[in-house]
């Protein structure tokens, strides 16, 4: 598939036969296809240098992963394929039992009678099952023929079973995490039908959501590319939502499978989930989900395997990994351990009015004495100016105080104007006062009383500080 990415296809099929063994999958793409001279390069090992200079949106890099991908699964693949535009399919084939036989690397040049029997299999398949793609003309066709796994090493009744399982759930579930930015594309965006199933994309970033926050992003120069590094945290109702089908995770994949580090590489997902022996997974970091993007040259500094799966990175990118993923720790953790304010509403009805609300912050979800609350509301009401003023300041202790137990509190400077909660420069004034008349120190009003309104003591207007000399 990333091969038919690279050429430029926008749909892909995969068909399985399995009504009698050997099973026969087919993988058939409507990209820019290949001559017969194309397809001869194409089946050698390997048929491209890693140090070839590449297209930004090429996904290929030895020129390994389609045979090796393929022999990972079966003993015989046939690549059938023509140019687009044209009508004639030429075709080849490695098939590991005639390597046994010759004792030699020798590719099988197929006759047309062979390709076109294996054309005509294709086509009665495709067109037998749902769904099928409306105007699609396959230019390149993989042909599988016998899935040794499931064939040799499954029990009779369970091998038809055990295979519709893999394609139908894992492999699905796979495909849409893997390519998932390019199902996304406004422009001729990718489809990939596995026999009746049309594959949903699924973006494990919904930053549309909008408790589904981000932390701010890093960008590091490294060799020829720029690597963007941005964390985000779940909302903790992700947790409960996510034991039934939700935007937060796949159908056979659970928080923990996904929290960790996402790497897109020329927008396909290479690695996700986990923390790449940076650091071990853990119930309370399941909210947190790093993004990491980087081009395709840069391959042979993060050691990318053949399939594009594993990476290790360099050391001077761990360290720049672990510092904003000790940022990333500490917020999700927040989120995770705070998860019981959720019983709190971000958006009182009448009927439904508590004494404490939740607000949105860059820090995370914040909890408020709720002004609206009815005894509360009426309270303030009773009160004259100077009552009200003490009542909004023990108010905002009481919330600044909340929310430095549960380690979600953001120091605010005075800005000297009234702010919501009717607090103005006079205000606080008044209460110093009062504070130092009842007996209290200069220093226990700055260490205790202050920070507890949410100040920072250096950020206080001069006019303040002077009542404490």
């Amino acid at each position: 598939m990333d091969n038919s990415i690279s050429a430029q296809a926008d749909k892909i099929e995969v068909l399985i036969k399995m009504e009698q063994e050997p099973f026969i999958l087919f993988i058939a793409d409507n990209g820019n296809g290949m001559n017969e001279e194309e397809l001869k390069n194409a089946m050698q090992f390997p048929s491209n240098s890693p140090e070839e200079k590449r297209s930004t949106v090429d996904l290929g890099r030895f020129g390994l992963g389609m045979k090796t991908a393929s022999f990972s699964q079966t003993r015989r693949f046939t690549v059938l394929s023509r140019k687009k535009g044209t009508k004639k399919y030429f075709g080849r084939t490695w098939d590991v039992n005639y390597l046994k036989q010759v004792g030699k690397w020798r590719l099988l040049v197929n006759t047309q009678e062979e390709n076109s029997k294996l054309i005509q299999q294709y086509r009665s398949l495709s067109e037998g099952h749902l769904n099928h793609f409306e105007d699609f003309e396959a230019n390149t066709i993989i042909v599988w023929k016998g899935l040794y796994k499931f064939e040799n090493y499954i029990e009779e009744a369970n091998k038809q079973s055990a295979l519709k399982k893999q394609i139908t759930e894992v492999t699905s579930d796979y495909l849409s995490l893997v390519f998932h930015r390019y199902m996304e594309r406004k422009s001729n965006p990718l489809q990939i039908r596995i026999n009746n199933k049309l594959i949903p994309a699924f973006n494990p970033f919904p930053t549309k959501e909008p408790d589904f926050r981000p932390i701010e992003y890093k960008q590091k120069h490294f060799s020829t590319d720029t690597i963007k590094i941005e964390g985000f945290v779940l909302p903790s109702r992700s947790i409960d939502e996510s034991q039934s089908i939700s935007i937060w995770t796949t159908k056979n994949r659970s928080l923990m499978d996904m929290e960790g580090i996402y790497i897109y590489r020329a927008d396909r997902l290479i690695h996700f989930g986990g923390w790449n022996g940076l650091i071990k997974k853990a119930p309370r970091l399941q909210l947190a989900r790093l993004r990491v993007d980087i081009g395709n040259s840069v391959d042979h500094l993060l050691h990318l395997n053949v399939a594009k799966s594993q990476i290790e990175i360099p050391h001077d990118l761990t360290v720049a990994f672990e510092k904003y993923i000790d940022e990333l720790k500490t917020q999700a953790e927040r989120e995770f351990f705070n998860r019981g304010i959720r019983k709190f509403s971000s958006n009182p009805k009448k009927e439904n009015i508590q004494l404490f609300e939740r607000k949105a912050s860059s820090k995370g979800t914040l909890l408020e004495v709720n002004s609206s609350f009815p005894i509360l509301k009426s309270l303030m009401s009773e009160l004259n100016k100077g009552q009200l003023t003490k009542l909004n300041l023990v108010i905002r202790m009481v919330n600044t105080r909340i929310n430095e137990i549960r380690q979600t509190h953001e120091e605010k400077n005075f800005v000297g104007i009234e702010e919501k909660d009717g607090l103005s420069l006079e205000d606080l004034i008044t209460c110093v006062n009062e504070l130092l008349a009842s007996g209290l120190t200069s220093e226990m009003i700055k260490t205790d009383i202050l920070p507890n309104l949410g100040f920072s003591i250096s950020s206080l207007p001069s006019e303040v500080m002077q009542l404490f000399k």
